[in-house]
């Protein structure tokens, strides 16, 4: 029996470099895209009371793209004495060497430098509150070395958005902003505590730290107090909002998918755990489609 011979595809230079780069910014991997965006809309829509302009929904939109692609390319920079002893992250091209720390650092410049180009156009108070969003997304990789809780960081930094898609569209932040931000650090806490456990044996060997690995054997006692405070902060939200009937039948259908999270992820092994985190998306997006269309059909 023979067996023919396979032979992977010539790619010149600049091309195979352009992959690595799209490798390093997850361009493959859009989930982490999506759980940034969705919140971004909940507060363009409950700012606008409906369909904001549509630039400031491309600039929103792009910007979350650029800043969350920056802050994969700044997270991996600060991991690369972690990623290679991680089965999950082995294989990024700073583990391997594939891509230079400088290079890393040249990218995450550049993606933010093209985010904050976006917000130019937009007013002076948007402009100041981006410069926070900087801080945050740059900061947040360096807390898994001294603190249990940058899952929680996550959080302030995903949700950034929430209050500047208000400061873009009102000129100001008011309370309800705050509220949906906070509901938005719960959320963003728990789903990415459902990430962590994946790799929780992992970190504990190299001395790594994480929600997953402050709750131990508590994990999902803790999951479902998460998940209890983000849904109870939206309905804070909702109720100062005078949102109605669509808008509390997707509450309704996202704590539904997030109990199937619960179920999937009920025996905390590896691949249940990452289908958790992953299944989110569709919470963030039923959340929206309930809050948009509670403004489109109210008449």
């Amino acid at each position: 029996m023979t067996y023919e011979r396979y032979e992977a595809p010539y790619l010149p230079p600049w091309k195979a470099k352009l992959a690595l780069y799209w490798q390093l910014v997850r361009g493959d991997r859009p989930i982490g895209w999506l759980l940034l965006l969705w919140p971004t809309w909940w507060g363009l829509w409950l700012a606008a009371e409906g369909l904001p302009s549509l630039w400031i929904v491309f600039v929103f939109s792009a910007g979350v793209w650029l800043t969350r692609s920056a802050g994969c390319v700044i997270n991996d920079y600060a991991d690369r004495w972690l990623d290679p002893h991680v089965e999950r992250t082995k294989h990024r091209p700073l583990a391997t060497g594939a891509v230079r720390g400088r290079e890393a650092l040249a990218v995450f410049a550049a993606l933010m430098l093209a985010a904050f180009a976006l917000v130019l156009t937009l007013n002076r108070l948007t402009v100041y509150l981006s410069a926070v969003g900087v801080l945050l997304a740059a900061s947040y990789p360096y807390l898994k070395r001294y603190t249990y809780l940058p899952q929680v960081y996550l959080g302030l930094a995903f949700g950034w958005g929430i209050p500047m898609a208000f400061a873009a569209v009102r000129g100001e932040v008011p309370a309800v902003a705050w509220l949906l931000y906070c509901a938005n650090i719960a959320w963003a806490t728990a789903y990415d505590t459902w990430y962590a456990m994946v790799d929780r044996d992992d970190d504990l060997r190299m001395g790594a730290k994480s929600t997953a690995i402050l709750f131990g054997d508590m994990d999902l006692v803790a999951q479902g107090v998460l998940y209890a405070l983000f849904f109870a902060a939206l309905g804070l939200v909702g109720q100062r909002a005078g949102l109605g009937l669509y808008y509390w039948s997707g509450l309704g259908v996202a704590l539904l998918l997030v109990g199937y999270e619960f179920w999937i992820a009920r025996g905390r092994d590896r691949d249940g755990c990452f289908r958790a985190f992953a299944h989110n998306h569709w919470v963030g997006l039923v959340v929206f489609a309930g809050l948009a269309l509670d403004y489109a059909l109210r008449g």
